[in-house]
């Protein structure tokens, strides 16, 4: 018997049951609901600043002082996070990392637009590890050209490539997020997405990217962001206060 057959055959009330289970199935649930299944929240309890660290998985794996994207020193003092999606489907956290360090990451350096030549960031995370690319008071070039995301904020990529486990990714850079905000006292209103940095240049039409694109609703922070958000919050309030180390 065929699956229309057999449900053409089951009573209304069994039926209706089917139906119901259908809707629930993943293909009926929203992201956030699904990525949320891969959690154990009712396993998380209070830690330390060095214990979050210890679960965000840290690497460092430093661009080379006076090279490439490090060429010359610019220092910084952090008030704002920035969230990116690579939307690099191949290219995993330690691709990127020596992408990083060999100067692989060219951007055409011009007056009103990149101003160091190459792209950086602070870190990229994935499923199982974050990996530190840049000290957090050296300016990165990953939002705003000369504003204030490049200026003031800690750049955080995370990686899409296949396999990786995007849910994953995004609470591990959840954690990330809260111990930055402890160490360095940025507020929560101080995290963003990338699309709050506009880049005003001739050449790019919408100032505004839809990055990243997973964590906004048509292009935009919505309630997908909203939810990102209380997830940082749930890992900022995991914390006793006690010393953090500083990442630079």
């Amino acid at each position: 018997m065929n699956k229309g057959s057999a449900l053409l055959a089951l009573p209304l009330g069994i039926l209706a049951v089917v139906l119901f289970a259908a809707c629930g199935s993943p293909a009926g649930r929203s992201k956030t609901a699904m990525w949320e299944a891969r959690y154990n929240d009712r396993a998380l309890g209070r830690v330390t600043p060095e214990q979050l660290l210890r679960e965000v998985g840290l690497q460092t794996d430093l661009i080379p002082p006076g090279k490439v994207g490090r060429y010359k020193y610019r220092p910084m003092t952090p008030r704002y996070i920035t969230i990116h999606s690579t939307q690099n489907y191949t290219g995993n956290a330690y691709n990127h990392a020596l992408a990083l360090k060999r100067g692989a990451l060219r951007a055409t350096k011009r007056p009103g637009g990149n101003r160091i030549g190459f792209l950086t960031w602070h870190f990229t995370t994935q499923s199982n590890v974050a990996i530190q690319h840049l000290p957090c008071r050296e300016q990165g070039e990953h939002a705003d050209f000369d504003g204030p995301g490049n200026n003031y904020s800690i750049g955080i990529e995370m990686c899409e490539h296949r396999g990786n486990d995007i849910a994953l990714t995004i609470d591990k850079t959840a954690r990330l997020s809260a111990y930055l905000m402890y160490t360095y006292g940025i507020p929560l209103k101080h995290v963003v997405p990338h699309y709050h940095w506009p880049r005003i240049s001739p050449s790019i039409k919408d100032p505004h990217k839809n990055c990243p694109h997973f964590l906004l609703d048509r292009g935009r922070p919505g309630p997908t962001w909203q939810w990102y958000l209380r997830r940082v919050q749930l890992h900022y309030n995991r914390l006793v206060p006690g010393p953090a180390r500083s990442l630079g």
